[in-house]
């Protein structure tokens, strides 16, 4: 579902991605993790078609995002990790207009508001404008953006962060459910805890190189992902 191949970013002679590779299945919850400047968020700003860079390829269901960017973001949905929305729109508007770059009928884009925009206890926020929302309401309010069109690929940067509990573990719930269907999930996390129980798959990045990655049970063993997380970290010093 998506496949990053040797990419290679540079920022003022400085490797931020440096020939990096990772192959994400459907049916997945791959987890990506690292410390704060390891590369994950250019990783995944490319990936998303956000981002250009320097070298290798990056491809959405077999599509280069390169040569049909159009193509591979119709596929996909991206939620950052500061949703940057538009504020002066009402939350209900801001709905509609993602609804309608990406074509949803009004029959689609009403039953699935309604399904998530109360899972999320959002309903009654609807009208209100997106710059009286806090930030967990707009986090919400992102991640309900992103599932309107029913993408095949989801990719998230710390998604959790600025989420109550209850809202914590309605996403968690979603994005089993998405994988189940077929679809896949790449997000990248500090909360080592819940990667360990939500995903299928772990890469672990340093310095904009992998270091580790492959199954959960391949990746950590016998330990914890938080302790093999420190040491791989100081092995890499």
């Amino acid at each position: 579902m998506l496949r990053i191949e040797h990419l290679t970013k540079t920022y003022g002679g400085k490797r931020a991605v440096d020939d990096l590779s990772l192959h994400i299945l459907p049916g997945e919850i791959y987890g990506f993790i690292g410390h704060n400047g390891a590369g994950k968020t250019t990783t995944i700003k490319a990936a998303c078609g956000i981002l250009q860079y320097d070298s290798g390829e990056i491809y959405v269901d077999g599509i280069s995002i390169k040569e049909n960017p159009l193509e591979c973001k119709s596929k996909l949905a991206y939620i950052p990790d500061n949703p940057d929305l538009y504020e002066f729109m009402t939350g209900i508007q801001f709905l509609n207009f993602v609804a309608d770059i990406f074509g949803v009928s009004a029959s689609d884009r009403q039953s699935r508001i309604r399904r998530y925009a109360d899972a999320f206890e959002l309903t009654a926020d609807l009208a209100q404008p997106v710059s009286a929302y806090s930030h967990g309401m707009k986090q919400k309010l992102a991640i309900i953006s992103a599932l309107i069109h029913e993408p095949k690929l989801i990719i998230m940067d710390e998604p959790f962060v600025g989420l109550d509990p209850k809202a914590s573990h309605l996403l968690k719930e979603i994005m089993r459910e998405i994988c189940d269907g077929g679809g896949a999930i790449f997000f990248s996390t500090h909360v080592l805890e819940v990667a360990e129980k939500l995903c299928d798959k772990v890469a672990i990045i340093k310095g904009g190189r992998l270091i580790k990655s492959g199954t959960m049970e391949e990746v950590k063993g016998d330990t914890s992902l938080e302790t093999v997380f420190l040491e791989l970290e100081d092995d890499h010093d």
